[in-house]
């Protein structure tokens, strides 16, 4: 991986941006540059077949001052340190934007999971958390599931922690099933608070998103979802949409459950009736109104951006575009709505989750949506402002809000 394109090589280079921006103390913009506690551990994991695999897993928390560190944990075949690292950077800004008194965290195991059984990744899924638990806890760090894992990993992570501390501590961990303590409202979480961000960027854009054409890459949960909530509510007309094998564009239009009906029989979108083939770099170059990178890092750079039509870019993937295709984007009138405010609304929904459990009392879907909504679009507004204001693009005024709170904490604290 080249340093220009090392997700965490960005993540320090947009903060160095932020403290020029902010004239942070030398000290300060330094302990911010790096996670202040990093574990790397070791997982042995009896397989199906007998024989014992050893996986390396990692966990990042990247800072606390604000309050328990609070990220995901990704099973993936190509996971890197580098990449925990820079996700728990972003999740420390992610949760800052977003005003949740909580720091950022990130976790990561190297595997395949889609090559292992349902016993094989309980066993690594408990491995984990007795390298880890001793390290983790709802007032220490709270993980949650991202690539790979999902409310059944949660469910065996929670079962774990709980056999070593010796009571119910369901705070430990967010996005359970619903009976363990989940919260409602959090499946759809990321997408939705991501609809809420395009819609406060159309009113100050001036755009009317009714009939207004959506390309949407990546179809795992935020992309459907966003393809979901998008048509149903602000009136988008997704007219493609992608995943890691390929494609679809149709003019006329995608239909939601048809989409999701011939993925769930076939495995993709490729291939769908009606619609023509496209590669997930074509799709970022389509003449839409909206599009939104829900896929992998690093999709927008200086290779692309001045190909992108669209008006507004709403990044639900972590880390779409990179700091040069940023510039390109920002000099181009192209509106980004930024990784670590527009997908924040998981994060947002796992707080409401930990709030729920901390007082063990339940809130009504509705009530979840009322105030993820509050949530994103005063953050929102907070970013766009501070854009404006020091003449920035969104993600340097995204940063300035977000780097400006963790800042005044550890100040407060007397750490620097």
């Amino acid at each position: 991986m080249s340093t220009s394109h090392n997700p965490f090589s960005i993540a320090q280079r947009q903060l160095d941006e932020a403290a020029q921006v902010l004239k942070l103390e030398p000290a300060v913009h330094e302990f911010l540059r790096w996670p202040m506690r990093e574990f790397h551990v070791r997982i042995p994991v009896r397989m199906d077949d007998g024989s014992v695999r050893v996986f390396e897993g990692f966990r990042v928390q990247y800072n606390n001052a604000r309050g328990p560190t609070k990220g995901g944990i990704r099973f993936h075949p190509e996971e890197t340190f580098d990449t925990v690292r820079a996700l728990a950077a972003w999740m420390t800004w992610k949760t800052a934007v977003m005003d949740l008194p909580l720091g950022g965290g990130k976790g990561g195991v190297v595997c395949n999971p889609k090559e292992m059984s349902l016993g094989e990744l309980e066993r690594l899924s408990r491995g984990y958390i007795r390298a880890l638990g001793h390290y983790i806890g709802p007032n220490v760090d709270v993980p949650a599931p991202d690539v790979y894992t999902n409310p059944q990993v949660m469910a065996w992570m929670l079962d774990e922690y709980e056999k070593m501390v010796g009571e119910s501590a369901p705070g430990v961990i967010t996005g359970k099933p619903l009976s363990l303590g989940g919260s409602a409202g959090r499946g759809d979480a990321t997408a939705r608070g991501g609809v809420y961000t395009i819609r406060e960027a159309a009113k100050v854009l001036g755009l009317e998103l009714k009939g207004a054409t959506c390309a949407i890459q990546g179809y795992g949960n935020a992309g459907q979802f966003a393809h979901k909530l998008g048509a149903e509510l602000l009136g988008l007309k997704v007219v493609a949409v992608s995943d890691s094998k390929g494609g679809v564009y149709s003019p006329e239009g995608l239909d939601y459950e048809a989409v999701m009906a011939h993925k769930r029989e076939t495995g993709s979108v490729v291939g769908f009736p009606g619609a023509q083939s496209i590669t997930n770099e074509e799709l970022l170059e389509l003449d839409v109104v909206v599009l939104i990178p829900a896929a992998l890092e690093n999709q927008i750079g200086e290779w692309n951006a001045d190909k992108i039509k669209a008006k507004i870019v709403a990044e639900l993937a972590n880390g779409p575009t990179t700091p040069e295709g940023d510039e390109i984007l920002h000099e181009r009138g192209v509106y980004v709505i930024p990784d670590f405010l527009c997908n924040a609304g998981g994060v947002t929904v796992s707080y409401f989750e930990q709030v729920q459990n901390a007082y063990n009392y339940y809130w009504p879907e509705e009530m979840v949506h009322e105030r993820l909504d509050q949530k994103m679009t005063t953050a929102f507004h907070a970013v766009h402002e501070a854009a404006q204001k020091h003449k920035v693009h969104n993600r340097l005024g995204a940063y300035v809000v977000a780097v400006s709170r963790v800042a005044e904490a550890m100040k407060l604290r007397g750490w620097v």
